[in-house]
């Protein structure tokens, strides 16, 4: 059975004309940028045979950087989310063997966001929810998020924390050194930062089924696991846990390998956080597929965790068995 890959970009090209334009901080080299912007408006010329190539089954697809959360006014806000859903519905269908998706959604506006991700899943069949980190600096730790957090309960669907919102401040150790803005750096603090808001946050005590996916083998958190608790032990906090910060990578908090292809660091994400929370992707085609199948292939694990790793934990957690 073939792979599951789960940080799968795409882009709508009539997208942007209903947007603000925004500032493009990652200077990449031409030749990459080219690339991209022709690989994610496509679905058939590249995108499937670089599937069948490297063994890749499905791709769960969700609108690339920043997506929704570009919008500054809420009403366009939700127009546009309802808009690029139905596109992705639409390509899913074309290829429903190949295509899962993940629903964006109009945070600006919380109400509309919960009714869309239900929309989404009850009628679209999407297997889950992507957010590219905070939405006009109100992160998911929010109280206005608390019935988002419900309906991803009660649909029993992921959501997938990404980093690429526009930056809401300007770091000091950014300046002068653009080369450390995005995913060579910056993205992973920012958006492992807005991970642990929603562990001390409470946000997993009350809400106990709910299922954040983090990219990039975690934005690196797992590795910080034992640190986690022993500074929690010491700290004054404000509403205190009902298990200790580590206890909830794993139970809430599952991880993809996207972008970080070296077998050794993937072994040790297993290590820290086991072997269930640890799935496949690519960040298609941001990335190179070959290099991120493998990365896995390659590490030093028994052949039942790396196919556990490379589809059996998606199909599980996205039930795409049903």
């Amino acid at each position: 059975m073939g792979y599951v890959a789960l940080e799968e970009a795409f882009a709508i090209p009539e997208l942007a004309a209903r947007q603000p334009p925004t500032e493009m901080r990652i200077r990449a080299k031409q030749e990459y940028a080219g690339l991209w912007a022709e690989r994610l408006a496509d679905f058939e010329r590249y995108r499937i045979p670089d599937m069948d190539e490297h063994g890749i089954d499905i791709q769960v697809l969700s609108l690339s950087v920043p997506g929704i959360q570009a919008d500054t006014d809420p009403a366009n806000a939700v127009e546009n989310a309802v808009f690029a859903n139905d596109y992705l519905a639409e390509v899913i269908t074309r290829f429903p063997d190949r295509f899962r998706g993940f629903a964006a959604l109009p945070l600006q506006d919380p109400d509309a966001a919960v009714r869309e991700l239900q929309r989404c899943v009850t009628d679209l069949g999407f297997v889950g929810a992507f957010v590219n980190d905070h939405t006009d600096g109100r992160y998911l730790d929010d109280p206005v998020h608390d019935e988002l957090w419900g309906a991803l309960e009660e649909l029993a669907v992921p959501l997938y924390l990404h980093p690429g919102s526009i930056p809401v401040d300007d770091w000091a150790v950014l300046q002068g050194r653009p080369e450390l803005y995005g995913a060579s750096w910056s993205w992973q603090a920012e958006t492992g930062g807005h991970a642990m808001r929603l562990v001390y946050g409470g946000v997993f005590d009350r809400h106990p089924a709910a299922t954040l996916i983090l990219g990039h083998l975690g934005e690196f958190l797992p590795f910080q696991r034992s640190r986690f608790d022993s500074r929690y032990r010491t700290l004054q906090v404000q509403t205190p846990l009902e298990l200790p910060p580590s206890a909830y990578f794993g139970r809430n908090i599952v991880i993809t390998t996207t972008g970080v292809f070296a077998p050794e660091a993937i072994q040790a994400a297993v290590l820290n956080i086991g072997p269930d929370a640890v799935l496949f992707s690519v960040d298609y085609p941001y990335e190179d597929t070959a290099a991120a199948v493998a990365a896995v292939a390659d590490a030093d694990l028994p052949e039942p965790v790396k196919q556990q790793i490379f589809h059996e934990n998606a199909r599980r957690l996205l039930r795409l068995h049903q």
